[in-house]
């Protein structure tokens, strides 16, 4: 059985565009209940898929940060080439990382890096068992039998160390840049963040240096905050932020 991928989307909504960037192992499902409500706000929203993501894992593990920040870019570009001058970004713990790059980066209205990593010490053990978790469920999903799973991914296990690698690097290349970041942020955290240690939120929001920044956390959330029981009241506190950004005016 093959497992149809995921593909991007963009929900036109009016002249403010969001450039909404989903995680690791993640799809555009991550941000599309976001975007939609955005969208009925009158936000323009793009969702990019990364290379390796929503196909089989062996592909995932043959990309790295690089190739993904180059789908990021890309989807800005889509945005300017539509004719959106103003953009916002938010983004969803890898996508968190990739918004806060997209600061520093180009000139953007605003950012919501979400559950963004901004630690490695135990960084590298907890990818390494969500993709695991991830490969499993995506063969799970393709109908394999228990002990085709159980032999493709003890194969797998061998593939992971150059991605996982890489993505501590660009962890540790975000956080050396943060205080090159001048836009307005709103920096959303679950408190119960399985995958992030909780001090990546207030690493960002102290050594960005931009004067409109605010850390809210979510105190019933899981990692993948855009999904978890406060989505709601998440996505009302985005359209709040966003619509206090001095649109059509300078940066």
């Amino acid at each position: 059985m093959k497992v149809v991928p995921p593909e991007p989307f963009t929900f036109e909504g009016g002249e403010r565009a969001v450039l909404l960037l989903h995680g690791f192992t993640g799809t555009t499902a991550d941000v599309r209940m976001l975007g939609r409500f955005l969208q009925k706000r009158g936000y323009t929203c793009h969702a990019p898929i990364y290379k390796g993501h929503g196909v089989p894992p062996e592909e995932l593990m043959k990309t790295t940060p690089s190739d993904w920040w180059y789908d990021v870019e890309k989807g800005l570009e889509k945005l300017k080439n539509d004719g959106y001058e103003e953009i916002a970004v938010a983004g969803l713990s890898l996508g968190g990382l990739m918004t806060l790059k997209a600061a520093y980066t180009f000139n953007v209205k605003g950012i919501v890096p979400m559950c963004a990593p901004m630690t490695t010490s135990k960084n590298k053990e907890r990818l390494y068992q969500g993709v695991l978790q991830y490969a499993k469920e995506y063969k799970q999903l393709e109908k394999k039998s228990d002990e085709d799973i159980d032999k493709e991914m003890e194969a797998f296990k061998g593939t992971t160390s150059d991605t996982l690698t890489s993505i501590n690097e660009f962890i540790e290349e975000v956080r050396e840049s943060l205080d090159m970041i001048y836009a307005p942020a709103y920096i959303a955290q679950a408190k119960k963040d399985e995958m992030v240690e909780l001090k990546s939120a207030e690493i960002i929001r102290d050594e960005i240096s931009s004067d409109e920044k605010k850390l809210q956390w979510y105190e019933e959330s899981p990692h993948v905050i855009t999904l978890g029981k406060e989505k709601q009241e998440l996505h009302e506190n985005i359209y709040q932020f966003l619509e206090k950004l001095a649109w059509g005016k300078d940066n």
